[in-house]
């Protein structure tokens, strides 16, 4: 598969210099995907869909412009050769786009290495059909569960080929297996509903459907009854299933298309402390079987460990080649792209230092506090870092968890709130992004 989409991506290249394109990249991604829902102990639907995605960038000077089909006939890559330079020399100038240079492509990588590819015999419809009704069933096995509104699960196998005008030819595969399961305690307007999903590469890897559907039914369980909490100044525990959410602020506020908007609090802060000193963020996407794992950027350049953080000091940012130049830096392989759009810088696999207290121990130590498993809304100032989000969760009084609590708000500022976390360590190393539980003392709340 990976050499036929290899040609597809040398054959639209061809056409598109043989239309006048003075440098071009292109993208393609071959796909197919399963997904079974299950409810009340029946089939709610199925779906699979196989396609296949082609993407052109035409860069003439210093303009590009970006189209993409779904038919890799020959009749439709000359339309889109033809159609991406017309529009390429018509777009604003960009002085910042270009390839890389051909000293900084990847010339070595091992795929198998990642293993991201299940290569053993896949899940059938019926075998994922079967894994969401043993969810469900496990959801609705736990006393106190009155309905589960559903379980799924989903396989994706998906490839890709990326290959540039100035040498760069390389591709991947990838699997995906998932199954996850919604439960809803109580009636009326006291049900409260809640969640669990797993993901793996590999099927086998997937933890048993009852387990998860075990774990939806309690977490529901465990939120019937909820009330508003009290409104004040409390700390606050960000549960390992949300607290990613609170690192995902730090990378969005570190990513180079914001620093060079200059819409960042973290704008100034290169080579300051952003979290405790004990502390480190580090991305790393030569992680084996890790969903945010890839041999080579969106760009064709290799990829690398690299500290976003080091014992608490912001290293850089995070950088594809555009804003790398923008900057007067290196990119630091983070391009990422779809195949209807140019490159832009993300961040994948992260993993934030673990802590030497177990949640338990953090739990002690708060005292009276909230602790956050779900999160609605979000608002947030880029430029400030002020924090607003919707919560849900459990609240703590002497140490000691005493009941649900919903409808509430908490705030802060994310700058104040990272300097000052606590981290657990009770991360789960498969993640893509592996962050434990964190305690953040003084947020306010508004409760009733």
């Amino acid at each position: 598969m990976t050499q036929d989409l290899s040609n597809i991506a040398q054959q639209l290249l061809d056409i598109a210099k043989r239309a006048g394109a003075q440098t071009a990249d292109v993208l393609v991604v071959d796909g197919t995907s399963v997904s079974i829902d299950v409810r009340e102990g029946a089939l709610e639907h199925a779906e699979r869909a196989e396609g296949i995605d082609i993407g052109l960038r035409v860069i003439q000077g210093d303009r590009q412009a970006s189209v993409s089909a779904s038919d890799v006939s020959v009749d439709v890559m000359e339309q889109m050769a033809e159609r991406c330079i017309a529009m390429a020399n018509e777009a604003p100038r960009d002085p910042f786009c270009a390839l890389a240079d051909t000293d900084q492509l990847a010339t070595d990588w091992d795929v198998d290495a990642l293993d991201l590819y299940d290569s053993t015999s896949q899940p059938t419809s019926n075998d994922l059909q079967d894994s969401a009704m043993r969810a469900e069933a496990a959801a609705l096995g736990v006393d106190g569960v009155a309905k589960a509104q559903g379980a799924s699960s989903m396989l994706s196998d998906v490839s890709l080929h990326l290959a540039t005008s100035n040498g760069f030819s390389g591709g991947y595969r990838r699997t995906s297996h998932s199954v996850s399961c919604v439960a809803i305690s109580g009636d009326g307007l006291n049900m409260e509903r809640d969640w669990c999903g797993e993901s793996r590469s590999h099927y086998a890897d997937v933890p048993s459907a009852e387990e998860i559907g075990r774990l939806a039914g309690e977490r529901a369980v465990a939120r019937g009854g909820a009330e508003r909490p009290p409104t004040g100044s409390y700390p606050v525990l960000f549960d390992e299933r949300i607290s990613s959410s609170l690192i995902g602020h730090l990378v969005g506020a570190v990513n180079g298309a914001s620093i060079v908007r200059g819409s960042s609090w973290a704008k100034d802060k290169l080579g300051e402390q952003i979290l405790p000193k004990n502390m480190s963020l580090r991305e790393d996407p030569t992680r084996k079987s890790v969903a945010g794992s890839k041999p080579f950027d969106g760009e064709g350049l290799n990829v690398t460990p690299r500290d976003i953080i080091k014992d608490g000091i912001l290293q850089g940012w995070t950088l594809d080649l555009s804003t790398g130049r923008q900057l007067d830096m290196s990119s630091t392989a983070s391009a990422a792209r779809g195949v209807g759009s140019p490159p832009s810088p993300s961040t994948g696999n992260l993993e934030l230092t673990r802590g030497e207290y177990s949640r338990a121990d953090l739990i002690a130590q708060m005292g009276t506090g909230l602790i956050i498993t779900s999160m609605i809304g979000s608002t947030i100032n880029p430029n400030t870092g002020d924090y607003s989000r919707g919560a849900a969760g459990l609240w703590v009084e002497n140490g000691e968890i005493i009941g649900p609590v919903n409808e509430c708000t908490v705030a802060g500022n994310l700058l104040d709130m990272l300097k000052n976390m606590i981290a657990a360590n009770d991360e789960r190393a498969h993640l893509s992004r592996v962050v434990p539980s964190l305690l953040v003392e003084g947020l306010t709340i508004a409760g009733k």
